[in-house]
């Protein structure tokens, strides 16, 4: 890692990725969205998609293209593809959002914006899938990288479903308005989506990054090849079942398919938890530094999905608590793990690009001295606890204090952007030690121009 090179745009993509996190948080305390109005309300599809499509997988396919490289070690390639990738994913997702405001009947622009939403995003993910896997084509890949691998189709097969429901909601495909897309097709869109491309990938990720910041032990370990399997045959099984079922004439396989999927979920979670308890309690570095002490509340929040989807389904509530269940994954476990790593991966990447040039020249600060960890242990306990409580306030139906508890995670996020932008500034560095001659000062989120 402390050799690698520095993947260009990565850093833009963490903002656009924050901007949208801050504004889907705002939206949800001024009261847009559900709970205020039903699941499927366009109002409450457009901050879904700020959340999963502007923060998840922004700040996902920005971490890919720095990691996969220091994964197998080995240079990213069609870099130049990067940015149109953004610019498609930017657009797309600006059109996305757009054509929900007018089914809301809040915009009318007389354009197809779903159409082009449907064209763009899928486009967009096309060029960062092609740009990892020329990337990943032809190296050994460790575990770590097989969890990406799997990934990559994940998110492909979740931008197609996405553009097929934005192509009927914009009339566009008229030949298969009598096909129910809901049943068969939406529970395929979030479970490949959430599980597959996010959750999957994420974990895979996780693999790298924990050892790598508490050194721990990182050989592959029989647990976490079970782990890969497991959750490999699970996604499978999620996305071939209504395929399969529709083909052999035996739709009841498809229910079974899916519990079948679900309890290999589950298996696939167990072993991974039992891989985290071995990195933190093998770790050689004893103090446990903010990110990675913060990813426990990630961790926990994953545990506590899985726990609330058995319950769920077990007293057959599934469909009435989805979005209590939905709302703690993507902002428990996902966007958990999203913000503790990111405090540590920006200023890393801030400490290569600045002092990289001068390593070994001239004194440095250390990483840890770009941020300050005492004064932001609180907005971590803030976040996760107001996370817990909007969980709970969904579960008993009670949007009100929904709100309040996303006004917590709103400050939260706001307290470690600005922590982040500080990191990047070089701020929390004393001035003496900031910027030793050959130093080069990081700008905020544009690479420098070659």
């Amino acid at each position: 890692m402390m050799h690698s090179a520095l993947s260009r745009w990565t850093m833009s993509y963490f903002a656009a990725a924050l901007l949208f996190f801050v504004g889907a948080q705002a939206l949800m305390v001024a009261g847009y969205g559900f709970p205020s109005v039903v699941a499927e309300a366009p109002e409450t599809l457009v901050v879904v998609h700020m959340v999963t499509i502007g923060w998840l997988s922004l700040l996902m396919c920005g971490a890919l293209f720095q990691f996969v490289p220091v994964l197998i070690a080995s240079p990213l390639r069609s870099e130049r593809l990067v940015l149109p990738a953004l610019i498609c994913l930017l657009v797309g997702l600006g059109c996305l959002l757009g054509g929900f405001l007018e089914l809301a009947g809040t915009l009318e622009t007389g354009v197809p914006l779903l159409a082009f939403a449907a064209a763009l995003l899928p486009a967009g993910f096309a060029l960062i899938a092609s740009v990892l896997c020329r990337t990943l084509w032809g190296a050994r890949l460790p575990l770590p990288a097989r969890f990406v691998a799997v990934g990559l189709p994940s998110v492909l097969a979740t931008a197609v479903l996405g553009a097929l429901f934005a192509l009927l909601l914009s009339g566009y495909l008229p030949a298969l308005a009598e096909v129910d897309f809901r049943t068969h097709a939406l529970p395929v869109h979030i479970a490949v989506g959430l599980g597959g491309w996010l959750s999957f990938t994420a974990i895979g990720v996780s693999y790298r990054l924990l050892p790598m910041f508490m050194l721990s032990p990182d050989r592959e370990r029989r647990s976490s090849r079970a782990a890969w399997w497991t959750g490999a045959v699970a996604l499978l099984l999620m996305v071939l079942a209504t395929p399969f079922a529709s083909l052999l004439g035996t739709p009841d396989i498809t229910t079974s398919a899916r519990t079948v999927a679900v309890l290999l979920g589950g298996v696939c979670l167990v072993l991974y938890g039992v891989d985290l308890v071995f990195f933190y309690r093998h770790r050689k570095r004893r103090a446990v530094e903010l990110n990675s002490r913060a990813a426990e509340g990630a961790f926990l929040a994953l545990a506590l999905s899985a726990a609330l989807l058995l319950a769920l389904l077990a007293s057959g509530t599934l469909e009435r608590y989805v979005g209590a269940l939905l709302y703690l994954v993507a902002f428990g476990w996902l966007s958990g793990l999203g913000l503790s790593q990111l405090y540590k991966i920006v200023p890393f990447l801030t400490w290569l690009e600045c002092y990289g040039p001068v390593m070994g020249k001239k004194p440095t600060p250390r990483v840890q001295d770009l941020v300050a960890e005492p004064r932001d242990r609180i907005w971590f306990v803030l976040y996760f606890l107001s996370v817990t409580a909007g969980t709970a306030a969904l579960l008993a139906e009670q949007p009100r204090l929904f709100h309040i508890a996303a006004g917590g995670t709103l400050l939260a996020t706001l307290a470690i952007v600005t922590e982040l932008v500080l990191a990047r500034r070089l701020k929390n560095v004393p001035y003496a030690q900031r910027l030793p001659e050959g130093a080069l000062p990081p700008r905020l989120f544009l690479p420098r121009p070659n």
